[in-house]
């Protein structure tokens, strides 16, 4: 079975070094092309822009570089009719508009979070019953070089959360310090019982596979506004 080939944008990054690894062996996928705006961008395979790619040697993208390029990168796939997986964080809420308007004509699926785990939690948050005499916070821990605060994936929670009880809450509480991947909880605060809801990232290679998960599943699909939400109920 042919293999789909994958184009990296970011692929020096972290995040780039770590789906270049998974790809490596992959049933599925196959590393293409890196897309990487740095010294380094010599390297075998390696362009300085998605422009100087060639496309027909491209089946999907998978972006995880800066949010700044965000639009580039969709603009790119855009043209070349090219299915995009975009795990860029900070993204401006025109970016995420474009991201809605693009699926109109290509499979685009955008989050914040790559992890299958923290689509289990963001579904279960958007079914809990709409109890009175409870608190509701959520609560996110990250490295200390994570820019962006709160991050992307606890605006996600606080956003289905707000959604399903049906108003206004406390902002996320950000904590930023040593070398952790990601803790994102909810704490459900009663006067005589409390729930906590936890997510823990053990591993930055959990994002990766995730997002190698969502672009095996997005092959093939037709054009549409994709959340990882819809690949777990895919799987």
């Amino acid at each position: 079975m042919k293999k789909s080939q994958v184009a990296v944008v970011g692929s020096t990054g972290r995040m780039g070094g770590e789906l270049l690894r998974l790809l490596r062996d992959h049933d599925h996928l196959e590393f293409s092309v890196g897309v990487a705006r740095s010294a380094v961008a010599h390297l075998d395979k390696t362009v300085l822009s998605l422009e100087k790619a060639n496309p027909k040697n491209i089946d999907i993208v998978i972006d995880f570089s800066l949010a700044e390029a965000a639009d580039e990168v969709l603009d790119w796939c855009l043209k070349n009719k090219k299915p995009l997986v975009c795990g860029t964080t900070g993204v401006t809420d025109t970016t995420k508009i474009n991201f809605i308007k693009a699926g109109k004509q290509i499979p685009v699926l955008w989050s914040p979070n790559m992890s299958l785990g923290i689509a289990i939690l963001n579904k279960i948050i958007s079914q809990l019953p709409r109890i009175e005499g409870f608190d509701f916070q959520i609560e996110e821990v990250h490295h200390a070089q994570k820019k962006d605060r709160p991050s992307g994936t606890a605006l996600l929670l606080q956003e289905t959360l707000e959604s399903r009880i049906g108003k206004n809450l406390p902002s996320p509480v950000s904590v930023r310090g040593g070398g952790v991947f990601g803790i994102h909880r909810l704490h459900i605060m009663g006067t005589e019982e409390t729930l906590m809801f936890e997510h823990n990232a053990l591993s930055r290679g959990l994002f990766a596979k995730g997002a190698l998960v969502a672009a095996t599943w997005m092959i093939g699909k037709p054009p549409g506004y994709y959340q990882m939400s819809d690949v777990l109920v895919g799987l």
